[in-house]
């Protein structure tokens, strides 16, 4: 049995869907499967590099120039071949082989419901919108599916249109084997790091600048947190989102005793420091795919909050605390407080509960590892050569 894996093309400078398929594919070949990788070369993409047409050229080596390079490798591969798309986006490859063996992993469809008009705080161009239907169109001719969460897969029906011979949920595994630091050798992890001690503790919110990050509302709910405490822990953002509009103005409510700090380039070593560390995880995203920092913090037993929405509660589970998603008509400082008082709650737990809630923490992160993931993933793999 063979595998190509169909991947995103390296000039696209994508970092997670590479590690994404380097992770199945070498997974595959511990287990003795032959294993390829096909992505578009940067052939006019390299010529118009670093101009405004690069986007352009990118898009003729993806959908016009890549096309004719796989007709003629499949031309080659044999009836043991199985065809395995990275990620629904690149949904436009998918008929050149929706006759022969395939599978496509599904992560969001955030860009496809955004640029369906479902989503008003992130409006899509009228090209992105061409370009998600585009999208859509490609991978709807695909038969099998597997998505890392049941949102994920509920979503393609919904607003993919997909109707799918298989579907299966498989949820993503870690990418680094996270675990709960004794507190002094966490402490000495951040110190070499550069970062600050804080032997009191603080508050850890772990994200990127996307909208759906909520970046401005954690920063709401923390003010109201700190405006309720003369030494309130400090608010640590591992996260660029500083530059944003929305978070500079929340941050001028920060009151005088509270600390909004926003760190970057953090490596997995210190954040699982810092995750140990911490009093409190702060994650009340919008929508995710996965949100792969709820696990990371379960497994170094920090307390979790987050909001009641899949797949943040497909994903954080029973162990974790929740909020409602805070929609644009919303009484943002009537949320925020709630949040506060969460976190108020949790702060003051008794030491022997938080204790005993390390451990259940810690137990429901052990179910999302690699390892199982790419079990499941074989067995799918080979269930539909079988066919």
């Amino acid at each position: 049995m063979k595998l190509v894996f169909f991947c995103h093309p390296a000039f696209m400078k994508s970092e997670s869907m590479p590690r994404f398929a380097r992770m199945i594919g070498q997974a595959m070949q511990r287990k003795g499967l032959e294993v390829d990788y096909w992505s578009p070369r940067p052939c006019l993409h390299r010529v118009f590099d670093e101009t405004r047409l690069a986007k352009w050229a990118g898009y003729v080596d993806q959908y016009l120039l890549f096309p004719l390079e796989v007709k003629l490798r499949l031309i080659s591969q044999g009836r043991d071949t199985l065809f395995v798309f990275c990620d629904q986006a690149l949904g436009p490859w998918v008929p050149l082989v929706k006759q022969r063996p395939h599978v496509v992993h599904a992560h969001d469809l955030l860009a496809l419901r955004s640029a369906l008009g479902l989503i008003p705080p992130n409006p899509t161009s009228f090209s992105g919108r061409i370009y998600q239907r585009y999208i859509r169109w490609g991978f709807q001719q695909a038969r099998h599916f597997i998505s890392v969460s049941k949102r994920t897969a509920d979503d393609l029906r919904e607003y993919g249109h997909v109707r799918p011979h298989t579907s299966a949920v498989v949820h993503n595994g870690l990418n680094h084997p996270y675990q709960r630091l004794e507190r002094h050798n966490a402490l000495e992890r951040l110190k070499a790091a550069g970062l600050p001690i804080t032997e009191q503790g603080l508050i850890l919110h772990v994200g990127g600048p996307s909208w759906y990050k909520n970046s401005a509302g954690i920063v709401r709910l923390y003010s109201a947190y700190a405006r309720g405490h003369d030494k309130p822990l400090p608010l640590w953002m591992i996260s660029s989102s500083h530059r944003n509009a929305d978070v500079q103005a929340a941050l001028k409510d920060v009151p005088p005793q509270g600390q909004v700090s926003f760190f970057q380039g953090v490596d997995n070593a210190t954040l699982e420091a810092a995750y140990s560390v911490a009093s409190a995880f702060v994650f009340p995203s919008l929508a995710e795919g996965f949100g792969w920092p709820l696990v990371e913090a379960h497994a170094c037993g920090c307390p979790v909050i987050t909001t009641d929405d899949a797949p943040m509660n497909e994903v954080a589970g029973p162990m974790a605390y929740y909020l409602p998603v805070l929609n644009p008509e919303d009484d943002v400082r009537a949320w925020a407080q709630t949040g506060a008082d969460v976190l108020d709650g949790i702060l003051c737990e008794p030491a022997t509960r938080q204790a005993e809630q390390v451990q259940l923490r810690i137990d429901w992160a052990s179910q999302f590892t690699t390892q199982r993931a790419t079990d499941r993933y074989h067995e799918i793999y080979q269930t539909l050569m079988a066919r």
